[in-house]
């Protein structure tokens, strides 16, 4: 296959959990080169009990994925490497604040919003946000097959409430692109041609707000 180029410097993959972000941005990263950030979300101790008793765990999970997410992209995006190689992630640093509104109360939130806003200010931003849009029952049946034994009481309404945030986001963004993805019809494993259609909408100039389009 004749990889088509693909014109961003920093691309940030996103989805709800089971989605297939981070099966794609490896697949991106090998074929191109490109540098390769991935969520070490396996490392949160907290990840097991939030999904047992969410209510008292939520503020802990919440704190230790923003804590870990900013050391990682300190780390990754240091100014030098953005000059060398692209980047592809399977995660946008906004998520911190989207999942946070959805699983703290509102007092909770305040003052994470309040930390999140000090650590975010210097980041780089992708050039282009990818969202891959999968139903819900799309994605339990995905977090089903990869055999996660903490994510067995993630509930239907909990990924819906995730992805309502998502879109709630994506009204009000208004600088940088985002490409929605609807992918219910994708199996990026099995069918090449499904892969090969993602590089042909990556491989576009897209302007900045939503463009929405249907993977077949």
């Amino acid at each position: 296959m004749q990889l088509p180029n693909i014109p961003y410097q920093f691309i940030a993959i996103e989805g709800n959990i089971g989605a297939g972000k981070t099966t794609i941005s490896k697949r991106i990263a090998a074929d191109y080169g490109f540098k390769l950030i991935l969520e070490q979300f396996t490392d949160n101790p907290f990840l097991p009990f939030f999904y047992e008793n969410a209510e008292r765990y939520a503020f802990p999970v919440e704190l230790f994925f923003m804590t870990e997410r900013h050391k990682q992209l300190q780390q990754e995006l240091a100014q030098q490497d953005l000059f060398q190689k692209n980047i592809v992630a399977d995660y946008f640093f906004l998520k911190t604040l989207l999942f946070a509104r959805n699983n703290l109360n509102a007092e909770e939130f305040r003052l994470f919003q309040r930390l999140f806003h000090i650590l975010n200010a210097n980041f780089p931003k992708p050039e282009l946000l990818v969202y891959l849009h999968r139903p819900v029952p799309n994605l339990l049946e995905n977090i089903k097959g990869r055999g996660r034994s903490f994510e067995e009481e993630i509930a239907p309404s909990y990924l819906e409430k995730i992805q309502n945030a998502y879109f709630d986001f994506f009204k009000t963004a208004t600088n940088l692109p985002i490409l929605i993805l609807d992918v219910e019809e994708a199996d990026f494993l099995a069918n090449p041609s499904h892969y090969e259609s993602l590089l042909r909408h990556l491989s576009h100039t897209y302007s900045t707000g939503v463009h929405r389009i249907k993977i077949t």
